[in-house]
This record gives C-alpha cells, structure tokens and sequence, in this order.
C-alpha cells in the first residue's frame, strides 16, 4: 500500500462525523474519527451539548437546526466548527436528521453529520478513492465528446483536485493540424490544449498557457517524458533544479512555480503511438507523488490516451469532409461588369455541409455570362461527389463556350456512363446571357422554371423546352430557347428546396417566390432579395438542400463596343486597322493601338484564307479589350508550330503571344475568334470571392446574414 504521510494507520480517510444527540440536545454517541475531523478525541465530545462544536457566531444557526428536528424536520446549513482545543474553526456542511424512539435507554433522538474538508496534510491519502474518483463517472463524462479542446478541459479537471493541484496537457502539434501522427522524438513540437490548478494562482495559466507551441529543451524532464515514453517520477524538486529548468528553458517563472514541488509527467500513448503528456504537479504542503500515485496515473493517462485519439481521428475526419465538402463549390462567381450577381446556398444538414445542389457564374468572351444552377438527387456525401463531378465538367464545358443545349447534352452522357456504376439523376438549367444584345439563351433539363422579373415589375417564369433530368435514359432530346431580355431584369434560377417541402406544396412555394419579385423588387438592393429568398427557411429542419442565383441582367452600354462588317477583300485588313485605331483613341487607350492592329491584321487575314463571305469585327471594352472576328465557317482554327520553310501556320502563334489569352466557339451561321488585352488601370479579374465559410459556426447558415 502506497504510505499515508503523516495519518495514523487507523485514521479513516472520511470526511464526516456522526454524532448522536439526545432530546436535551447533548451529545451522547461519536464516531471515532473524531480527531481527523475535527482535532478532538471522541471522550471530549461525549456528554457535551450539541452547540459546543461551533463557536458563539453559529450558536444561533445550530439551535435553529435542531428546532427543526423537534419538529421531525431534518434540516442542513453551512457554519464554521471548532478545530482542536486552541478555538481555531474550519467550514462545515451540519445535517441534522432526526430519529425515531429516541430518549429510551439512551438511544440518539438525532443524528449530527458533520462534513469537512480534509486539510492539505490528509489529502491524496487514500489510493482507493483516487482512483475511484479518476476511473469511474468522470472518465465516462469528458470521454463522451469527440472535441480536442473539450476532452482535454474534461481531463484536466478531473485530474484536479482528485489527483493533484495543478495540471497541463500537451499534445503534438500534428494531432492538433488533424494531420496524421506518427512516433516522433523528443524534439517534437507541442502544444498545450489545457491547464488548471486549484488555488485559482494566476501564475499557472501565464507560466504555462494554453495554446502554446513549442519544443521542450534537452535536460528538462518534459523532453525526458518525450524521449522514453516512459513516465517521468520527481518526488520533490529542489530549488536548484527547478531554477536549472526554467533557465534551460529560458523561462524564469516555470522555476519559481516548481520550485518545492512533486511533480510526475504521465505520456498518452494509444495505437503505439506517442500522443503528448499529462503534466501533474502537487504543491508545498500535500502529500509528495510515490510509485504508487505513478501506477494510478498512468492507468488514467491510458484510458485519457484512447479519448484524445478518438477525439483526434474524428478532427480529421472532419477536417477531411469539410475541405472536401468546401471544394465542391465555387469559391469565385465571374460575370461581366454590366451585370450582377448574387447566391445563396444553405444545405439542408448541419452535419453534412454540401449536398447535391450547385450555382455557377462564368464569364465569357465577349460580356457574355453563364449561369447555371443543378440539384443531383440525393442527399449527403455521395450526393455532393456527384454533384462535384458534374459541376466541374460543366465549368469545363462552359469556358469551351458549347451552347447550353450542348453542354447538357454532354452532361446527360456524362450522367449514362457514371449510372453504369451506381445510378445517378440531376436537374440543370444552364442560361448563357449576352450583354451587347440583351437576349439570354437557356436549356433545362428536367429542372424548375426560371423567374423572369421585368425592371417595371411585371414577372413570369419562362417556359423552357421540356428534357428529362440528366441521366434518365429516354424522353425529348435537350433544346434551348432564346429571349430578348429588358435592361436592368431580374433572373432567378433556383433548386427545389427553396419552393417546396412537407408543409407547403409547390405551387404555393413558386407563387411565394414570384411574390417576391414583385413591382417594389426593383427598388430593393440586390442584398436584400437574396436574404428575402431565404426569409423563414432557417428553421424547417426538414428541409432539401437549396441553392439560388440571382442575376440583375443590363446591356453593356453603346459606347463601351462597337461592330463592323468587312467584305471579303484583302483590302479589309487596311480598313480594319484604320476602325480600330479610330475607335481606341475614342476610349483614349493610344498606348494599345500597335498591338490591336496587329492583332486585327492576324485574324481578318485568318478569315479571309479559310471563311468564304462577309466578315464581322466587333471591339469591346469590357474589364479586357476584347477582340472579335466572325465569320462563316465552322472550323475552328489550332495553334500549331510552323516549321522555317512554312508559309502558313504563324499568325495564330502571333496572337497567342501578342494577346492575353485568345480563343474561339461556334455559332449558327460559323464561328468567332476572339482575344483580349489587358486595359491599363483596370483589373482584368471578372470574379467575387465567395464569402468565407466561418470556423465557429456552420456555412449554411451564417454565409447568408450579416
């Protein structure tokens, strides 16, 4: 049995007193460990009145306890005891409980409970008790959670005060980064993730304070700790070696606070894994740690190893979801400067935080903007896979400049060939609006009706070739369907969840919506109506995941782009130099002259060799300089390294160096080339960020409030 320090071996380790009052209020039977709980033998008690074991200030107090029992109450009260014989007095819980047949043959008529606590001297005593108070419920409690920082506070105070009066917790740095931890010397960074002590001593938390990185210098036991994995017993450190700490670690104040103490560093280890450190430390004045308190500890220090690590595999894991989860949307929306565009998306878990629902907003060459919104079936992880899946070969469809009803047509083949595997279906509505001619060309498949608000306030959904979802076999083929769009619209692409659920069927969720974009919504700021989409949807906790684009569709002014037709004659390219020249020194962009020219020249002369007929030049002045040329033929031209003895081959090289970034797509009558230069002082980036996602709180609900 571990030693007692200075306690008689028959004292018991309890910290009530039971007495035995008569009906005259005196006391006529005691426990015997009268004299560990209050100093006094049990012969000195006996035969004295009840109030004689407090002082005169809680004579009062005790009388009303035991006018209470007169009256078959049992009653309790917190009030200072005598200690010893020198009148000194220590706080105690008195119960008073009466009994029955007392007054005959000198049975009690009550019983006095005397309840305290055991001076510094007697405590950590009994082994049994420490380790019924570290092993049983506590153990249970703090191990419930899979929190990193929670399950070290629960430890740390469940190790304070049942087994020391000071204590610290420190882990490898990796575990916390929910990197993967392997066996590391002792040189490994640390950090501190809790500390406590019971004397309230300020000093501890700013010696020692949490959130600490660092590493432990050689000669110190805590670099011993970590070097064997073996626990590190100090039974009592001297002055000297605690200054000779603090001085190797540079820290004076660590060597005034161990100074005289007992001190004992219990490693975690789970899986054979070494995970950090339980640093226990018993002040001047209570009983010094011995072999024994090291086997209790590090029984504790086992079972608090498997609770960090479940709490470090869950970080993890979680830390692995989230950034995968996050991945899966986009972090910038683009769209040209005349237009805006706003988004909500609310999951519809707090646990998984992305579902089967997307939006995209994509600028294009030529003030033109993509705008798509989808919803995979299903919820979850797997949904949200797909759903990433999807929405990146979308975005790669849509920098191709496809046209809609192609680009969903690539995607419902996409969806065939991914159903091979497991089945998958989605819904998609992708729109493509062209700033320089107001009209927006949109495709759905199997997907909601757009909303269409006009800026006098008049609003409808617009009626769109009907396709099945993507990826069901069968049904319509995918076509698209143009309108000419008024200037300063409203369109609102959205998913199923925000207009429909168990409560509320969809017909009313679709005239909700349509009320919100009523006549007053031209007035309000575009904030505003995307916080109205989602207005009283925070608490259905049933609800489907929800994704909304909302998009404030105006004209690039007049004066921003200009159109020319061109005959097919070589003389074109003279002219066509001279449209641009004039037009740059419009927009005062003289410095930009020489290389448009260029440029110019290289793709009308492209045009004429291959493309038979008439030939359009368009110059737009967007975030970019944009130049186009179209013509009537659909093959699009490729970049390819001439040989020295080639006569063709090198112009498209030209405008690949000349130009910021050069490209072509098709339309009905041929096709365009297209390349853009970057306008000095303007920043050619056409995207937002997304706001970020906080760390406190989940992203589906504070992405969308102030």
């Amino acid at each position: 049995m571990a030693p007692r320090g200075d306690a008689p071996a028959t004292d018991s380790a309890s910290r009530t007193l039971v007495l035995g009052i008569d009906g005259a209020r005196r006391i006529v039977q005691c426990g015997p460990n009268a004299n560990s709980v209050l100093g006094r033998a049990p012969g000195d008690l006996i035969g004295r009145p009840a109030t004689d074991l407090v002082g005169d200030e809680a004579k009062a107090e005790l009388e009303a306890l035991l006018e209470a029992n007169d009256a078959g109450q049992e009653r309790n009260g917190v009030m200072a005891v005598l200690r010893g014989g020198d009148g000194a007095s220590t706080s105690a819980l008195v119960t008073v409980q009466p009994m029955v047949g007392g007054d005959t043959g000198g049975a009690p008529a009550a019983l006095l409970f005397v309840r305290v606590e055991l001076p510094p001297s007697e405590r950590y005593q009994d082994p049994a008790l420490m380790r019924r108070a570290l092993m049983d419920d506590p153990l249970t409690r703090f191990g419930a959670t899979l929190d990193l920082d929670q399950s070290a506070r629960g430890l740390v105070d469940v190790v304070v005060p049942h087994f020391c009066n000071a204590a610290s917790v420190l882990v490898l740095e990796s575990l916390v980064a929910a990197d993967e931890v392997h066996t590391e010397s002792g040189g490994a960074v640390l950090r501190r993730i809790a500390v406590t002590s019971d004397d309230g001593n300020p000093a501890w938390t700013s010696t020692f304070p949490v959130g600490e990185v660092l590493v432990f210098p050689e000669g110190t036991p805590y670099r011993e700790v970590m070097e064997t994995a073996r626990p590190v017993h100090l039974p009592h450190i001297e002055l000297d070696k605690a200054t000779e700490i603090g001085r190797l670690w540079r820290r004076g104040p660590a060597g005034e606070l161990l100074s005289n103490v007992s001190m004992v560093l219990l490693p975690m280890i789970a899986r054979d894994t070494l995970l950090g450190f339980i640093a226990c430390t018993r002040v001047p004045g209570f009983r010094k740690f011995d072999a024994y308190d090291v086997e209790i500890g590090m029984e504790f220090a086992a079972r608090a190893a498997i609770v960090i690590d479940n709490a470090r595999r869950y970080s993890r894991e979680r830390a692995t979801a989230l950034a995968l989860q996050r991945s899966l949307l986009p972090m910038r929306l683009s769209a040209p400067s005349s237009v805006e565009v706003r988004h909500r998306y609310l999951p519809g878990s707090k646990l998984v935080e992305v579902g089967g629902d997307w939006y995209e907003s994509i600028a294009l060459p030529g003030a033109r903007v993509a705008l798509i919104v989808g919803d995979v079936a299903g919820h979850g992880v797997r949904a949200a896979v797909t759903m990433g899946r999807l929405r990146t070969a979308l975005h790669t469809l849509a920098n191709l400049e496809l046209p809609p009803a192609d680009a969903l047509h690539v995607m419902h083949e996409l969806m065939i060939e991914l159903g091979e595997q497991e089945p998958h279906f989605a819904t998609c509505v992708y729109a493509v609006y062209d700033a320089t001619t107001g009209t927006i060309e949109i495709a759905s498949a199997g997907h909601l009706p757009p909303l269409l608000a006009g800026p006098t306030g008049e609003n409808e959904y617009l009626q769109v070739p009907p396709a099945p979802p993507l990826g069901v076999a069968g049904g319509a083929a995918i076509e698209s369907r143009e309108f000419t769009v008024e200037d300063g619209s409203l369109f609102v692409i959205y998913t199923d969840g925000l207009v429909e659920n168990r409560g509320r069927d969809i017909d009313d969720g679709l005239a909700r919506l349509q009320g919100i974009f009523g006549p007053d919504s031209v007035d309000h700021s575009m904030e505003d109506l995307a916080k109205a989409t989602l207005a009283g949807v925070y608490a259905d906790q049933h609800r489907d995941d929800i994704a909304v684009l909302i998009a404030r569709l105006r004209r690039l002014p007049e004066d921003r782009y200009s159109s020319w037709t061109l005959p097919a004659d070589p003389a074109a390219v003279r002219r066509a130099r001279g449209l641009v020249s004039s037009r740059l020194a419009e927009w005062g962009l003289d410095e930009l002259d020489y290389t448009t020219e260029l440029l110019a020249s290289e793709l009308i002369t492209n045009a004429l060799r291959y493309a038979p007929g008439a030939i359009e030049l368009r110059l737009l002045l967007e975030r970019t300089l944009v130049l186009e040329v179209l013509d009537r033929s659909a093959a699009l031209p490729r970049l390819r390294r001439a040989e020295d003895d080639d006569e063709n081959g090198r112009g498209l090289l030209v405008v690949s160096q000349l130009a910021h970034r050069w490209g072509s797509r098709r339309t009905a009558a041929g096709k365009v080339v297209w390349c853009e230069q970057i306008v000095p002082g303007i920043d050619p980036d056409a995207s937002q960020q997304v706001p970020a996602w906080p760390d406190e709180a989940w992203p589906g609900e504070n992405h969308h409030r102030e």
